[in-house]
């Protein structure tokens, strides 16, 4: 019993000095990028079709014997200088991207980037494709992403979404701005509405004779609190900011998909791909992989990620921070009033 107990404790002492020296590590790295500015990132692009072809060629390499490979390599060699004898610009390109949503949409920052890139050189006979997911988030972080999306369509190049999984509050409010939203036939879609909660602890407070005092500066600058007293005066105007900003939702929707029968769908329901479809969510079934596949056969198609440059020092704190991050923000986000989409 001695051997587990020094075992324990030595196991206990181990960990915590791990924990500590990734907070340290966090915080050094934290401390040294705000000093400097940040390291520049770089815009990586892929050709998908390369990769489509490289598919279907170990396919063919594997099932058919030496003659018909042969053959079959002399057709394609064909094709392929015919096709170079076009015009460099017959073909049109599409831009895909991907959007991975977190609580606080941090895909965005990437995204806005991308954007920036292929707006450059984008015509509207090319297409962005966006390969959309997230269960939504906080209201201003979503708004910034619809916001970048927004661009492409203002710049006139045909918007495509594409949902495998989920779209739902303020993920749909990204795809709705789509020319064409693209879903597969069990993805997640709708919950057009706004939620807040909080804990009250005041009554927990009074019973042990703790007093908190809450001091604002202007009638609604705090309507409800944790530890304070709410009233009912607090939860009506609280109310009342939720019902503005879920007919902001409603109308932003309603703007870039008029097809829909906006008091029907914004109840904060979800459907279903197969059920999204009847109800105008979406505008056909199909999984990505689908779509960009036979895209590949007509268009270039090129998948664009930018990312960060970012030294060991920075990585390891980033790591270490990050977890600490999401279990604050977890714990945060249901003892604040953040709305979320």
């Amino acid at each position: 019993m001695d051997f587990v107990f020094e075992y324990t404790s030595f196991l206990a002492k181990t960990v915590t000095l791990v924990v500590a020296i990734l907070i340290v590590l966090a915080a050094a790295a934290s401390l040294r990028s705000k000093g400097r500015r940040k390291n520049a990132g770089q815009l990586q692009v892929s050709k998908l079709n390369d990769f489509y072809k490289a598919l279907r060629e170990r396919l063919e390499q594997s099932l058919l014997d030496k003659d018909r490979l042969k053959a079959l390599r002399k057709e394609q060699g064909k094709a392929l200088k015919k096709e170079k004898k076009k015009p460099a610009d017959a073909k049109s390109r599409v831009y895909v991207l991907d959007f991975d949503g977190d609580i606080k949409a941090s895909a965005t920052e990437s995204m806005r980037h991308e954007i920036t890139a292929l707006l450059t050189l984008a015509t509207p006979k090319d297409e962005v494709v966006l390969r959309l997911e997230s269960g939504g988030g906080m209201v201003h972080s979503y708004g910034l992403a619809s916001s970048q999306l927004a661009r492409i369509r203002q710049a006139g190049i045909p918007l495509t979404i594409c949902i495998d999984k989920v779209a739902a509050s303020g993920g749909y409010m990204m795809a709705c701005i789509g020319n064409k939203i693209i879903s597969a036939p069990f993805a997640i879609l709708g919950s057009i509405g706004v939620v807040a909660q909080l804990p009250n602890v005041n009554r927990l407070l009074k019973k042990h004779d703790i007093d908190f005092e809450v001091l604002t500066a202007g009638e609604y600058k705090r309507t409800l609190t944790v530890f304070g007293e709410n009233t009912e005066k607090g939860r009506e105007k609280f109310q009342e900011d939720l019902d503005i900003t879920h007919e902001l939702f409603k109308n932003f929707v309603a703007r870039y998909r008029p097809q829909l029968a906006i008091d029907e769908v914004a109840t904060g329901e979800v459907w279903l791909g197969m059920a999204a479809l009847d109800k105008q969510l979406v505008d056909e079934l199909k999984t990505s992989d689908e779509y960009l596949a036979d895209r590949a056969k007509v268009a270039e198609v090129f998948h664009l990620h930018y990312s960060e440059r970012k030294s060991l020092q920075e990585r390891v704190g980033l790591a270490a921070s990050g977890s600490v991050d999401r279990l604050l923000l977890s714990w945060w986000s249901r003892l604040t009033q953040q709305r979320f989409w």
